[in-house]
């Protein structure tokens, strides 16, 4: 099946920049952010980029950085056909804007944040070989950690983690059934919208998941940047398709 991919790079990342001015440092959104030397919403891209059926990828960025953006990332995003979309005020707008981008001959459509950039091949195979047979599927990891639940500053329950998961991306669906979802999405409290899953599942649809672990992480604060290049060089590197240039480790 042919699959499209919008990578979802449109926030404010206001947590992120805050963080880096309180540093007196030049700030930066997140998503463009230098990890492991190259930067985060690209090292995403290139996860699709080389999937013989992956057949157009979308990456959504902030109207006041589309200029800045093609000056610097323009060569990138033509070497790998990627296309841009102006995101929305919020996530769900921004993928709807996608959305109306996809091309007629896509059967699924997965939609990934760019910030995720320690993904695992392994997970995206068995992601799309899921979503064949059920028509829905997500990443998720297990939640391990200890949960309360706090009112007044004061903890009132200890929550029960069994079959607890925490979401991730890709969040990947047949393409009728993810523009079903956001069609139908004037029915719901757009407050309470958190994922595109939570739009899918309101439909009725289960949403499959495969089981990953934490280190498909999502950076939020500039501490996670640190956690993030720790994975990536952890990784076992992949092998050159061709003769080794000189300076091929020092890109890893």
């Amino acid at each position: 099946m042919n699959i499209a991919v919008i990578i979802c790079a449109a926030g404010s990342s206001k947590r992120f920049v805050k963080d880096q001015l309180h540093n007196l440092e030049k700030a930066k959104k997140k998503q463009f952010a230098d990890v492991a030397g190259r930067p985060a919403f690209l090292r995403s891209i290139e996860f699709f980029a080389g999937r013989d059926n992956v057949k157009q990828i979308i990456l959504t960025i902030p109207a006041e950085d589309e200029e800045m953006f093609k000056i610097t990332h323009g060569a990138n995003l033509s070497f790998h056909g990627v296309k841009l979309c102006i995101g929305g005020a919020e996530r769900f707008e921004t993928v709807a804007k996608a959305l109306a981008l996809i091309k007629d001959d896509i059967d699924i459509v997965a939609v990934h944040d760019a910030v995720r950039c320690c993904l695992k091949e392994k997970w995206l195979d068995d992601v799309f070989n899921l979503v064949e047979k059920t028509g829905a599927a997500m990443l998720a990891c297990p939640v391990v950690a200890t949960l309360k639940k706090v009112e007044n500053g004061k903890i009132i329950e200890t929550v029960d983690r069994t079959g607890l998961y925490e979401a991730q991306t890709p969040q990947v669906f047949k393409k009728d059934l993810l523009k079903k979802a956001y069609a139908n999405m004037g029915n719901l409290d757009k407050s309470k919208i958190s994922d595109d899953s939570q739009l899918v599942e309101a439909l009725g649809q289960k949403v499959s998941i495969v089981e990953t672990d934490s280190s498909n992480i999502k950076i939020t604060t500039k501490a996670d940047i640190v956690i993030a290049e720790a994975i990536i060089k952890s990784r076992p590197k992949p092998k050159p398709q061709g003769p080794a240039g000189a300076y091929y480790e020092a890109q890893w």
